[in-house]
């Protein structure tokens, strides 16, 4: 059995093996204004999948309910798979796309559910709801927003003094690739980048931190290094089955000094 002390030296060499591959560039600016994405019929990225990757979508839950509270607003919620799961446990839940078809789909969904609201929201812009939130929880969105801290001021506009919004972000440009250029993200994160929009913004960080270790891995095999423009379905099953395990044991032994993701929880502060 390897020590931690040999654990961490395996990642340490893993991270430098990721630094010395050159840097694919991102979206060049003023090639069109990027917003918020569309994750309708025909969009490339809605989280990781449906029922192919129901591990991984328990780790996004189990990762993100600990820091909601009683009302949440959900940015790019898609077809409404990942809010899902809060509905029943809210006193007031909004969901929320720039697409209009997942906007339609997200109204029929919650027809007749007094409690949840759905609006049409591209983010950066004002936002009108009925009621300020506790929460506010993105997911794989806000590297598609080139002004990411006029988005994150617009979010805690409408979250109550002392919530907290939270942010699950691609991690590190070193896995930057096809994929990436293909859904229009704008960059991917480290925990210091994301810490200083979220600073940016008038926020107060509580978390910043990669996550998913052997993911970052198996996504820098796969699409950096490998050039796979998307990732294979019956490749995400065998990840969802194999790696998404794994990688939550290693997260409890060690803090990975890098991971396919950067999660954050940002807190909105009490002004005087």
């Amino acid at each position: 059995m390897q020590s931690a002390k040999q654990r961490k030296s395996i990642a340490g060499t893993l991270v430098k093996l990721l630094g010395s591959r050159p840097r694919p560039a991102p979206p060049v600016p003023g090639e069109g204004e990027i917003v918020q994405p569309a994750a309708g019929e025909g969009a490339l990225e809605n989280h990781l999948g449906g029922d192919e990757a129901r591990n991984y979508r328990k780790y996004e839950y189990d990762m993100v309910a600990p820091h909601v509270g009683r009302s949440m607003l959900e940015v790019g919620s898609g077809l409404g798979h990942f809010s899902e799961q809060f509905v029943g446990r809210l006193d007031y839940l909004v969901v929320s796309d720039s697409d209009p078809y997942c906007v339609e789909q997200l109204r029929k969904r919650h027809a007749g559910n007094p409690d949840v609201e759905v609006i049409e929201l591209a983010l950066p812009a004002a936002i009108k709801i009925r009621q300020r939130v506790d929460t506010v929880v993105m997911m794989n969105v806000l590297e598609h927003i080139k002004d990411d801290v006029q988005a994150l001021k617009d979010l805690a506009a409408v979250t109550e003094p002392g919530g907290r919004i939270i942010i699950w972000v691609p991690g590190y440009m070193q896995l930057y690739g096809d994929f990436d250029r293909k859904v229009g993200h704008v960059t991917r994160y480290t925990p210091a980048t994301l810490t200083r929009s979220v600073r940016a913004a008038g926020l107060i960080p509580e978390v910043c931190k990669p996550i998913n270790f052997l993911g970052g891995i198996a996504w820098w095999v796969a699409v950096r290094r490998g050039g796979a423009g998307y990732p294979d379905p019956r490749l995400v099953k065998i990840y969802d089955r194999t790696v998404v395990p794994a990688t939550r044991l290693i997260e409890k032994v060690i803090r990975p000094p890098f991971g396919q993701t950067v999660f954050c929880v940002a807190r909105v502060p009490h002004r005087p």
